[in-house]
């Protein structure tokens, strides 16, 4: 790995809406990781948010750069793969943004290049710090709920116009499933191991829409059932998160504030960084009666700090790559039980599977 204490030169490919919101600022508010190089076609929009940073137009240039430790892959999905397998090859550490790859095969490919070359490989699954996804999980813990019989977590935003950007373009990686299904697929396997089974639908409602802008996908565990969902034609009042147990019921309707505020210009460590001003609610089950339960404080930049700890020595990767591609096998699963109308079982890996607890549900 690197010497303790000694600065993780990091480049970052792609600074577009991930690369410049979440990957540079979060990188650059973690001691021991310098941002050095960014590999980039604006580079006039580079310098000035970030002077002193090289800036390269050559992507796998900055793969294959002599002065990056760790490199973090924030370009097009179809991108992921080539780029990460360039970088393990030519001794770099890497951490690729979400969703892993576009193939599970391309995912498993990458996970045994990791091995095979001893570096690092890590998925930015940035979720798992924010502030609805921790309360959740503080709430399946407590117990308060008794045995938990059902979840539900949306994304769902209002976008009515179809945007040109490759996202919402025909193409392999494009699509509203593709670039938020791995952050729900995640939460639901951090929160309850892996189900027995998937079935999903998916849906264009949006006029002159080329990709899916809705998706309702189901993971089946031996008792509780587990329901994601995404769409673009969402106008307010819709709850973040849901839970129902045999003694209550929880409920989150406001969403994290972290990408807002990244958004706005607001530094990881500033005062009300990732302070949540909506509370969930507890609904207790033979009354009703109703206890707002205030959203832990978070930091997404945690999630870097792991990878600098990992690198270091201290402590294990945040977000291994086998359970990066278990959500991969997920995601895969579901898109191909929307096309066939049917319930599916996950084909997994033993390596995969090993990655989470036995699942008690």
């Amino acid at each position: 790995m690197i010497e303790t204490g000694k600065d993780v030169r990091v480049g970052l490919i792609g600074y577009g809406y991930a690369g410049k919101t979440f990957h540079a600022p979060l990188v650059r508010s973690v001691p021991g990781l310098k941002l050095t190089v960014v590999g980039s076609s604006k580079p006039d929009i580079v310098q000035a948010d970030l002077p002193g940073v090289s800036v390269c137009s050559d992507m796998e240039e900055v793969a294959n750069h002599p002065e990056i430790d760790l490199l973090v892959i924030a370009s097009p999905n179809e991108s992921h793969f080539p780029l990460a397998a360039a970088a393990l090859r030519s001794g770099k550490h890497v951490v690729v943004d979400k969703p892993f790859t576009v193939k599970l095969e391309d995912a498993r490919t990458l996970v045994e290049l990791a091995e095979e070359q001893g570096r690092l490989l890590s998925v930015f699954h940035n979720r798992r710090w924010d502030s609805e996804v921790l309360a959740a999980k503080a709430m399946v813990e407590s117990g308060v709920l008794g045995e938990i019989s059902h979840f539900e977590t949306h994304i769902d935003r209002f976008r009515p116009q179809v945007r040109q950007r490759w996202r919402e373009q025909t193409g392999p990686g494009a699509g509203l499933w593709f670039d938020l299904g791995p952050h729900l697929i995640d939460q639901a396997l951090q929160l309850f191991g892996l189900p027995q089974t998937v079935n999903a639908s998916f849906a264009i409602q949006r006029k002159g829409g080329q990709t899916d802008d809705w998706a309702h996908v189901q993971l089946n565990y031996k008792s509780l059932r587990v329901v994601l969902h995404v769409m673009l034609l969402a106008s307010g009042g819709v709850p973040r998160s849901v839970l129902h147990g045999t003694l209550g019921s929880w409920v989150k309707f406001g969403g994290d504030v972290q990408e807002k505020q990244l958004v706005a210009g607001m530094l990881p460590g500033s005062d009300g960084f990732g302070v949540d001003p909506d509370p969930g609610i507890f609904y207790e089950g033979a009354t009703a009666k109703q206890t707002k339960m205030p959203a832990p404080a978070v930091n997404q930049a945690d999630y870097y700090l792991g990878i600098r700890d990992a690198l270091w020595g201290r402590h294990p990767n945040p977000v291994p790559p086998s359970q990066a591609s278990a959500v991969m096998s997920i995601l895969e699963t579901s898109f191909e039980s929307g096309a066939r109308g049917q319930v599916l079982s996950l084909s997994l890996t033993d390596k995969e599977r090993a990655a989470f607890a036995p699942s008690s549900y």
